[in-house]
């Protein structure tokens, strides 16, 4: 209609062409000229593209590549589609050399241009990454040039193939970002595990010869769960100015630094605490309750305190933690549990109960984190049993003896938490 109203012929107007065949429907992209013929049009179409043009069209939009040359003597430049593709440009906007020089990114003009001198000199460089900025983003680009060499040996003309690696390069640079943002994480958790190593091993006590002297001995034991990793788990026996003996054990919630803090400041408070003259194992245990209730950035922990007097009388609280054993004749028992309370930092103001157990000569007590008896898949009383079995057959030994014992007997790749032991003999 167009072409009859004004007269004017149509050539090469691009049209999408769908044709029903015998296996389907079949597409393809036609040039379509037409021009009036007195009251008609005579028209014509071909195909925008042979298969040829059409396979190379493909390639380079698989490839991300495209080609282009470079008459130096006429000035004009050819462009593929895949090159206007990378550069962002339209069909028939080809970039002269000038503007390409104008678009390289400033760090790496010294290398383009050290490619084109050898172009221009008649040489084929080895291909080079080139970052270029296109549309105010920048595009890596690998360039391979070669001259076209006229009969007196000098260049007119320059065909240069590139290669678009942007996405290439980004993911290597996110990986890049990725591995050095693991190995930081690593770095400053191998830190984290150097502190909380140092600080636990100066946070845990050793045993003082006062005890000794005392008729007990003492032995103590620390596993991680992870051979890298610390925790909460503490312990506490010392002689106190009124010449009871403090007598105590804890699990501080979490792993790692933060655990190793948290089991610092109850240690610490425990201290303090126990030097208040007159007080039983019950108020402990509830003031120390008290401080971990009011520390909103506390967790919950467990814990066993307690004090061996001149009778040799053991006077403890427990707050949520697995009752100590008691080795007596060839006999391990648990100690009775009935006044347990909460667990440390889940029940403001709550009273804990005082429980008293004569002791006597030859008596070995074991304290220990729930480590030492949870197990996957397993009861807590089942590995509570496995232990007091073992215990049993260390009888007659001493601390240390005992210690040695169980730790043979309890394969540490086991543990799924950590554990702290602590065994008291009355010689």
């Amino acid at each position: 209609a167009e072409v009859l109203n004004t007269g004017r012929a149509l050539h090469a107007h691009a049209v999408d062409y769908t044709e029903q065949r015998g296996d389907g429907l079949h597409r393809a992209r036609l040039l379509y000229d037409a021009a009036s013929c007195g009251d008609q049009v005579l028209a014509t179409w071909r195909p925008a593209r042979n298969r040829t043009e059409m396979l190379s069209l493909d390639a380079q939009y698989i490839a991300s590549m495209g080609w282009g040359t470079w008459d130096l003597l006429s000035g004009d430049t050819t462009w593929s589609e895949g090159l206007h593709a990378i550069f962002r440009t339209e069909e028939g906007r080809a970039l002269s050399l000038l503007e390409l020089c104008d678009a390289v990114l400033l760090d790496d003009v010294p290398r383009f241009a050290r490619m084109l001198t050898a172009l221009l000199e008649g040489e084929e460089p080895a291909g080079s990454e080139i970052r270029f900025t296109v549309v105010g983003e920048i595009r890596t680009v690998h360039l391979v040039g070669h001259p076209v060499i006229a009969r007196d040996g000098l260049p007119w003309a320059l065909h240069l193939i590139a290669r678009d690696l942007t996405s290439q390069v980004r993911s290597r640079q996110r990986l890049a970002a990725t591995r050095r943002q693991r190995e930081q994480l690593r770095e400053e958790a191998a830190a984290e595990r150097r502190v909380a190593t140092v600080l636990r091993e100066a946070l845990l006590p050793t045993h003082s010869a006062e005890l000794a002297e005392l008729g007990l001995s003492v032995a103590a034991a620390y596993l991680p769960a992870e051979w890298d990793a610390v925790g909460g788990d503490w312990y506490k026996c010392r002689l106190l100015p009124d010449g009871r003996i403090l007598l105590a054990i804890g699990d501080a919630s979490g792993h790692g630094l933060s655990s190793v803090a948290r089991m610092a400041q109850q240690r610490h408070a425990l201290a303090g605490l126990a030097h208040a003259p007159g007080t039983h194992a019950g108020q402990l245990t509830t003031w120390l309750n008290e401080l971990v209730c009011a520390d909103d950035a506390a967790e919950t922990a467990t814990g066993v305190i307690g004090h061996i007097d001149g009778e040799r009388n053991l006077r403890w609280a427990c707050a949520g933690h697995p009752a100590p054993l008691l080795l007596r004749d060839g006999q391990a028992v648990e100690l009775d549990t009935s006044h347990r309370g909460p667990l440390f930092g889940l029940l403001p103001g709550h009273e804990y109960a005082t429980e008293t157990v004569p002791l006597r000569r030859g008596d070995l007590l074991l304290l220990y984190t729930d480590g030492m008896v949870e197990r996957r898949g397993q009861d807590i009383g089942q590995g509570i049993e496995a232990l007091r079995r073992v215990l049993v057959s260390c009888a007659g030994l001493g601390a240390q003896e005992t210690m040695d014992r169980l730790m043979s007997a309890f394969a540490p790749e086991e543990n799924e938490d950590d554990t702290c032991l602590v065994a008291v003999r009355l010689d």
